[in-house]
């Protein structure tokens, strides 16, 4: 039965018969005889099943969340036994926005490897929001605190912003006093999914919404800050985006007594959501324990 358990656990980690069979090389025909057969053991429906995916049922959900128990204790011990103290091995498939993977992630990843030579990474870097499940993806990066409830989160790092501009850009264009004057300026926008763009400003007696606008929107943060860089407007981005050209003047803060965000709600937080596994697999907990150590201590 425990190598039942192990396939209904890449079975619900997949999100698909035909996903778990290329994960554990297996035909999609031998994981459905695998799992019919455990369903006649326990003489319980694990599964609901369509043409395009399959998910849990209730009694499923609560054989899966008992059973990983059971095939994390197997493994520590196999590994107990064999030595290896379940050194981490296997493909690790990341998603995160395109910004952040490439100024934060990138420069973290050769030292991890170095760090676990049986792990293998494949990145994708994407500032859609993907589905765990059916793409396959073991963590994710993402920007607040994570809505859906099957998955598990780990608070990576804070996500401040700030609101900056080139010097030559304020120069040559009417003075930012306060957070109104933004409306007479071209703001360099993140897309949203509403119509009307608003800044968020906060100090310690106040708080304002103001509409912005501008000439240049885009879902991920990299096409704006080049443009920002080349004196094109008003950039609102995370601070960890624009501190380099903060420190060389390249970028200079505006408004600076203003604390300023672009959701009313933000909650100013990076987080990597996962599966729902109580015990996750060594590689995957391996790659959370680092990155925690890395941008916290950062």
């Amino acid at each position: 039965m425990l190598n039942q358990i192990r396939i209904l656990a890449q079975v619900v980690e997949s999100g698909s018969f035909s996903k778990a069979g290329l994960a554990l090389n297996m035909a999609p025909s031998s994981i459905s005889r695998s799992i019919d057969s455990l369903e006649h053991t326990l003489q319980s429906t694990l599964f609901r099943r369509s043409t395009r995916s399959v998910s849990l049922t209730e009694e499923g959900e609560y054989f899966y969340q008992e059973s990983i128990k059971l095939l994390f204790d197997a493994n520590k011990l196999i590994s107990e036994m064999k030595g290896d103290r379940a050194e981490p091995q296997g493909m690790l498939r990341i998603s995160v926005f395109e910004s952040f993977g490439n100024l934060v992630l990138a420069p973290l990843l050769p030292r991890f490897l170095a760090q676990y030579p049986k792990v293998k990474v494949e990145i994708d870097l994407d500032n859609h929001m993907v589905d765990l499940h059916s793409e396959n993806i073991d963590i994710a990066i993402r920007i607040g605190t994570p809505q859906d409830s099957n998955l598990k989160a780990r608070k990576l790092m804070p996500n401040l912003t700030s609101l900056v501009a080139t010097p030559e850009y304020l120069a040559a264009h009417p003075e930012i006093k306060q957070p109104e004057d933004l409306q007479h300026h071209n703001c360099l926008l993140i897309s949203h999914a509403r119509q009307r763009n608003y800044f968020y400003f906060s100090n310690d007696t106040e708080q304002r919404r103001v509409p912005v606008s501008g000439n240049l929107a885009s879902r991920g943060g990299s096409p704006l800050l080049s443009a920002a860089l080349c004196g094109s407007g008003v950039l609102l981005l995370s601070t960890w985006m624009v501190e380099p050209y903060l420190k060389s003047q390249q970028l200079v803060e505006v408004l600076p007594i203003w604390t300023a965000r672009s959701s009313e709600h933000d909650s100013g937080e990076i987080f990597a959501v996962y599966k729902g596994m109580e015990y996750p697999k060594p590689h995957i907990r391996a790659w959370l324990d680092f990155l925690v150590k890395e941008l916290t201590s950062s």
